[in-house]
């Protein structure tokens, strides 16, 4: 065996060898990971807010609002945590706040978005997220069912407090043959989100500030 391969066949063996290869593994690694997020970082947000929009405009007409929702946001304490909302708003005057509603479906947790005009009434609900089990539960999902609509217009005096339940339990919604609990939680969350309003409405109506950013700064 010739002396070069004998001497990079002791470097090899070295520790510090080793570890410098290790680091620049890692380092090229890291590199290639920064870059690729650096790429993808922008279209990803745009894709998120393009989502968001869409999903806002299934619970909110267009016509209850002339402002950017997504830069029109607030926080809120509720029972069950902190959460973030949007207000609407048309020519200067608050029309309807949008929030989300969880509940614990049959299968899992199920993520719903909600749309309340200032007046109360429900402007709009719909399934965001769930995973309920196919053709029975799923029918809360607008696509596959119009069950999800039938909230539009109504309000704790419509109908009133008792029949803010599935008919099985003497309420005035109807419920899945096969699935009673899918559109029980439903109903009752929809319903926590009605009180919610009714209790926090100073709050979610007080006008909020609007960032917008531009190529001069930050303005509200």
């Amino acid at each position: 065996m010739s002396l070069s391969k004998i001497n990079l066949a002791n470097i090899r063996d070295r520790l510090d060898y080793q570890s410098a290869l290790l680091a620049i593994v890692v380092l090229v690694t890291c590199s290639a990971l920064a870059i690729a997020y650096q790429l993808t970082r922008e279209p990803i947000r745009l894709a998120l807010e393009q989502d968001m929009r869409q999903s806002f405009s299934r619970v909110l007409p267009a016509e209850l609002h002339d402002n950017d929702l997504l830069s029109s946001q607030g926080q809120i304490t509720t029972p069950w945590g902190e959460l973030t909302y949007y207000q609407a708003t048309l020519e200067g005057q608050v029309t309807a706040v949008i929030f989300p509603l969880t509940a614990q479906g049959y299968a899992g947790r199920i993520e719903m978005l909600m749309a309340v005009r200032a007046n109360g009434e429900i402007s709009g609900v719909r399934v965001l997220v769930h995973q309920e089990t196919p053709g029975l539960g799923d029918k809360i999902e607008e696509a596959r069912d119009p069950w999800i609509t039938y909230f539009s217009g109504k309000s704790l005096s419509n109908p009133m407090p008792a029949g803010w339940g599935v008919k099985k339990d003497g309420g005035d919604f109807d419920q899945f043959t096969g699935a009673t609990i899918t559109p029980r939680v439903i109903v009752a969350a929809i319903k926590r989100g009605l009180e919610f309003y009714q209790t926090s409405q100073d709050q979610l109506l007080y006008p909020l500030r609007s960032y917008q950013i531009e190529e001069g700064g930050q303005h509200d």
